[in-house]
């Protein structure tokens, strides 16, 4: 079993890349606290042109990411907690997967971290990006949503190569011959065992 220390020498690039989107989750909801009073929002100088479209809010939720199930910051509580868990339990069994899925689940952790430091804080998560009609998020959330877009992806990827890999190995030659009973007799027999008349 690998050490706790080597598992975090072999991950720390993507453990650095949750740590720093935990830390611009957690600076970014400060600095709404901080500067917009709850419920106001802000546009830089000359951009108020985008108030009907996007603006930043200050504004804070008790339910899931964007809002959704309100009044269940318990449950959420604990569920980031298992989440949590369940990733850093199954740190070192991404050493040897592609590199999407390492970044997807770096992703994840930092977005279930972000939100669960605001629970555990604050009793709710700041939420402050506003576009549209979408409902309100931050960091975290964008977090978790990306990581699951490039899980999603890559997986087509992958499954979009490993059919045209094997289409092409039916298509070749070689493919054709063993696919072909004459084929498959001489892969069966070996190379010249084929009876000739003289």
């Amino acid at each position: 079993m690998r050490s706790l220390s080597m598992t975090f020498r072999w991950h720390g690039w993507w453990l650095g890349i949750a740590a720093g989107i935990v830390a611009l989750d957690q600076w970014s909801k400060w600095l709404v606290r901080q500067h917009i009073p709850f419920g106001g929002w802000w546009l830089p100088e000359g951009w108020e042109w985008l108030m009907p479209y996007a603006r930043i809010v200050h504004w804070y939720n008790t339910g899931a990411a964007f809002g959704i199930f309100q009044n269940g910051n318990a449950v959420f509580t604990v569920l980031a907690v298992v989440v949590i868990a369940v990733i850093l339990y199954y740190m070192p069994r991404l050493a040897e997967v592609a590199w999407w899925l390492r970044l997807a689940v770096a992703m994840q952790l930092a977005g279930a971290s972000g939100n669960l430091i605001d629970r555990l804080m604050l009793g709710k998560v700041t939420d402050f990006v506003s576009v549209g009609a979408f409902p309100v998020f931050n960091v975290a959330d964008a977090s978790i949503t990306l990581g699951v877009m490039i899980l999603l992806l890559g997986t087509w990827r992958k499954e979009h190569r490993e059919r045209e890999e094997a289409t092409l190995a039916d298509e070749s030659p070689l493919g054709a011959e063993r696919a072909s009973p004459a084929g498959a007799a001489e892969s069966a027999l070996g190379p010249g065992s084929g009876s000739s008349v003289e």
